[in-house]
């Protein structure tokens, strides 16, 4: 008698119910890391995306008036995907995508405490990551590069971040989850390094071309303007001072950006795209 054949092998991408069973089970596993392998890939996240929003910047930098703004947008946006392609592909523990942590939270595989903990290690992991590459850029001087237009460019995106409205800052965060979440979600469905790579493109490049506002990324984005802000005899070489980025403090980047990006990430993973998918294909299922 003949065995059965094994089944064929396929690249096709997984079907949106086997995304989401995929999604449920990564979730518990993630809730399941030690302190320390969850902090450090946490850090490392941090980091990545901080490599993704240093190339954004350098690649922005000089293209206001050369560029109609869309074009521009679209450049910083395609190179950010670095960050978020390291996270994916290498392997570490982004705060935003782990929003997707509450498919398996909604199905009772994961407990409230479990994806509190989990989202609790992996932010502070993500800020010290993304803390340690702004020092990093800071002192190896890469803002002085093409006669001071980076700084410009980072100082410039400091201000506008520190400068948007709670509303704003909390709108604009919504949305930018979704749609790193459904880059994330499309990444599950994946087979292959280029199919994921593809997969986290344009939902990226989108959010970035908007102007949407993501927590983990301004963990870079402002501090490292904060930063350069400090180079008084920097400041004098583009001819602005202090005083023109009187929005750009500490206190501005914690209550007037993190604080209200950092729910709207939440409302965004966890409301229009983790439980969405979990009530179309999970919710039959759920303990």
């Amino acid at each position: 008698m003949e065995s059965a054949s094994p089944p064929a092998f396929s690249l096709d991408a997984l079907l949106p119910a086997d995304i989401a069973k995929r999604a449920e089970a990564v979730g518990a596993r993630k809730c399941q890391l030690a302190f320390w392998p969850l902090l450090t890939l946490a850090i490392l996240a941090g980091a990545f995306i901080a490599l993704g929003a240093i190339f954004s910047t350098t690649v922005s930098a000089g293209t206001n008036g050369t560029l109609p703004f869309g074009v521009a947008r679209l450049l910083a946006g395609l190179v950010f995907c670095l960050g978020l392609i390291l996270v994916v592909v290498g392997g570490a523990e982004l705060f935003t995508g782990n929003t997707l942590i509450s498919m398996a939270w909604a199905s009772g595989t994961v407990s409230t405490r479990d994806i509190l903990r989990n989202w609790a290690i992996v932010y502070l992991g993500n800020l010290l990551g993304a803390l340690g590459t702004a020092v990093l850029v800071y002192c190896s001087a890469q803002y002085t590069f093409g006669e001071g237009v980076v700084g410009l460019t980072m100082l410039e995106i400091a201000r506008a971040k520190t400068t948007l409205s709670f509303g704003q800052a909390l709108s604009l965060g919504i949305l930018c989850n979704a749609l790193v979440c459904l880059a994330v979600w499309l990444s599950l469905g994946a087979h292959t390094t280029t199919d994921k790579i593809l997969a986290i493109l344009f939902p990226i490049s989108a959010f970035v071309a908007a102007g949407f506002e993501h927590s983990s990324a301004n963990m870079y984005f402002i501090p490292i303007g904060l930063l350069v802000k400090t180079d008084a005899a920097f400041l004098g070489t583009i001819g602005k001072r202090a005083t023109d980025y009187a929005s750009l403090t500490w206190t501005n980047f914690v209550c007037v950006n993190l604080f209200p990006v950092t729910i709207g990430n939440i409302i965004g993973g966890v409301g229009l795209v983790g439980l969405v998918y979990w009530f179309i294909y999970l919710r039959q299922d759920a303990r």
